[in-house]
Order: structure tokens, then sequence, then C-alpha cells
């Protein structure tokens, strides 16, 4: 047998979706326009980073090429190199949604065919009834928020009140999520955890649920302008509505290594081990110990969240810039824990454009990048699902194919 290394950095679009219309996405591109921005020097940023975009490790894996063949031309500024080294191309959702979840699962070989329920973008996000469910069952003097919002723009708009209140903040996104901010201390962290549980059973049972997410968002600090939130969020997610890539290698005898919010993601289905971390830096560290940990069968599974969390959605193009080259360095790494018959896919589950209007998620192709030894070098064919993943990934560990997507190997 052999092993697998499955990482996902999380809104690493690289553009050209061709349903990206629908979404209100034509032209969002995430990798497309952080390149354009860097070598317009609109990019700079003093002790941070300057100049063109520079990824030589994810070029040399072919992460340009794939950009190419995405959206028909090289991103701007960026060196091309000579040779690219590892099977590399582009992935099209087919899932109906453009968020966490819905890239995840497809990844993991289960694409979302059914609608995501949604909270209104205008006026209140939650109905009357809803509230006082929450408010209720959830030991609540009342919320506020309940509106469509950015999590750091409403927890400093709301900060205060929720101290002085005890009322959580309470609000959605573009995104099929319900989500909560509170103060770890002020409001407790158990409590806020134990609330967005509560939060989870009411909408599990709610009329014309399928809410995809219900997110705990604690914060520290004691004013506006020192409001942060902390490393403790927590998803509590609906479970996939099928056996993903995760269930079957754990039914099989192998062991998942889940890393950052993959276990939150999958409801906790299929997850073997289990490691948390605070930032990217501090979950390549995780990954490199589950690499070390991992026996043959065995698959780890990455998510990188910062590129979304931190800068995707606060719309920092030199922060997402200055992560994509930190994260680029830290590649070489990885490719000294690798040993004959281990398969590596780097990729992204969906966009989340620096540039683009609004704050929330873009709809996008994303890179996959595949290397490892014996793996030959070439540009494959655009594939039609990200489902392509993770059947690329059971073939890899010896299972037998899932319903959903065809091996690239």
């Amino acid at each position: 047998m052999a092993r697998a290394f499955l990482f996902v950095l999380d809104s690493f679009g690289i553009g050209g979706a061709p349903d990206a219309a629908a979404f209100g996405d034509d032209g969002a591109n995430t990798l497309g326009h952080i390149a354009e921005f860097c070598a317009a020097g609109a990019a700079d940023r003093a002790g941070l980073r300057h100049g063109p975009l520079k990824l030589p490790n994810m070029s040399t894996l072919g992460l340009l090429h794939a950009a190419r063949a995405a959206t028909g031309r090289f991103p701007a500024g960026m060196d091309v190199p000579e040779r690219v080294f590892g099977h590399h191309g582009a992935a099209t959702e087919v899932s109906r949604g453009k968020d966490t979840p819905s890239g995840h699962w497809e990844i993991a070989g289960t694409p979302v065919m059914f609608d995501w329920g949604y909270f209104p973008s205008e006026g209140d996000a939650f109905s009357p009834e809803l509230v006082a469910a929450v408010c209720e069952l959830g030991k609540v003097p009342g919320i506020l928020g309940n509106c469509h919002a950015s999590g750091t723009e409403i927890i400093a708009r709301c900060g205060d009140e929720h101290i002085r209140t005890g009322k959580p903040i309470c609000y959605t996104s573009t995104d099929s999520v319900f989500q909560v901010a509170a103060h770890e201390t002020h409001f407790g962290l158990d409590r806020l955890l134990s609330f967005c549980q509560t939060v989870r059973i009411i909408l599990d049972e709610w009329p014309g649920g399928r809410i995809g997410r219900v997110i705990a968002r604690p914060f520290t600090g004691e004013t506006p302008a020192t409001f942060t939130r902390t490393g403790n969020r927590r998803d509590y997610s609906v479970s996939p509505p099928e056996p993903t890539l995760l269930d079957r290698l754990t039914e099989a005898g192998r062991t998942v290594h889940a890393i950052g919010k993959i276990g939150d993601i999958f409801a906790h289905k299929g997850i073997g081990r289990l490691s948390k971390a605070d930032g990217n830096r501090a979950l390549f560290e995780a990954t490199l110990r589950a690499m070390d940990e991992a026996k043959d069968g065995d698959l780890v599974f990455a998510n990188f969240v910062d590129f979304d969390m931190l800068y995707g959605h606060r719309r920092d193009v030199a922060g997402y810039a200055a992560a994509l080259e930190a994260f680029d360095r830290l590649l070489p790494e990885v490719d000294r824990k690798m040993r004959p018959g281990d398969l590596l896919v780097l990729t992204a589950d969906h966009g989340c454009d620096p540039t683009w209007r609004g704050t929330d998620h873009t709809r996008e192709r994303v890179p996959i990048l595949t290397f490892g030894p014996g793996i030959r070098s070439r540009l494959m064919e655009t594939r039609t699902t990200f489902a392509d993943i993770g059947q690329t990934i059971a073939k890899h560990l010896g299972l037998t194919p899932g319903p959903y997507g065809k091996s690239f190997l």
C-alpha cells in the first residue's frame, strides 16, 4: 500500500468557472487578480512583501499551467518555469454552492446536488420564531446583529453591547451559515460552544432547513479597537448526504488524520485522528507531524484556513499574497517527508477573490497539483468535478471506486 496527503489551500481559486455568472462572480479570479495587483505594485506593504507574486515551488508543480488551463492565460508578472514536475491541472465544481462543505465534500467524492438553505441578505436574517427558539433553548436574553454581515465588522459594532447585555452576536453571510460571535471571558467559551450546539439542533429540525453550518466565533479584547477573534472557532456542520472517501477509508481499517477544521467540516464522520492548530504555520507543523505518524494506507487531510479567513474575506490582497509566498517556501519540508509510493495533492475548495466586491466566496475553478515519487509530470485535462480528486486518492490507496468522479492517475 501507499500513503496520501491532501492539502486544501482554503479559497485559493484560479478563476474560469463556467457557471460563475450564475453566482454573480463572472470574472472573479483569486490567483489571477492577486498576481495582477502584485505585478502593478498594488500589493506592496512595508515589512510584509513587495513586487511580483513569487511562488516558485507551486509554479514548478504546475500552478501557472493549471491557471492557464482554467482561464486561457498565465497569471500576470509571475515567472513561468521552463520545466514542470508533477501531474497538474484545473477542476470545475459541480456542487450547487460555493461554500466550504460543498467544496470539501466534493473533493472527498460526494458532490452536493441539493440546494442549501440560506437566510435573507436584507433586513432581519432570522425570523422572530427562530430568534425566540434560540433564545429560549439557548438560555440567552436576546441576540444582537440578526443580519448579513462581516464578522470583524459586526464584532466591532456590537461587541460593547454584547459584553454589557450578555446577548450573543448572531449573523449570516451568502453561505448557508448561522454564525455566533461571543466574548471568550465575559460570555464564556464553553457557553458559546454549548449555545451553538443548541442552535444546530434547532436548525436541524427547522422547516426548510439544510443550513450547512453553525459557526462559533469567539473573540477577546475590551474595546472595539482591541476586539480580536481567537483560534477557538468551531464549526457545527450537517453530515454529508452520503459516505465520503473518509468513511470508506475508515471502514477499510485505514486512519484519516484530520488537520485544522477538516473534522468539523465532515461532522467528525470518518475521522481517525484530529489535530487542531491556530494559523497556517501551526497547521503546517501539525501536518508534518501527521506525515511522520501516517502508516501505509493512511490519508493526511489538511485545511489551511488563513487564506480564506484572514485575507480573502477581509479583501486583503497583500496579506493573501504574503501568505501564499510563505506557504510556498514551506513546501520543500513536505517533499523531504515523502516516501516511495506516497502521493500529495494540493488543491482548494472554492475561491475568495480579495479584489472582488463584497466579502464572500467566489465561484472559481481550483488547481490540482499532484506529485510524489514515481508520479509522471504532465498537464491533465480540466476535470469536470472536484470528486476526481477523491477518486484518485481512493485508487492510489487501493480502495474500490466510489460513485462519483474518475481517477486522473
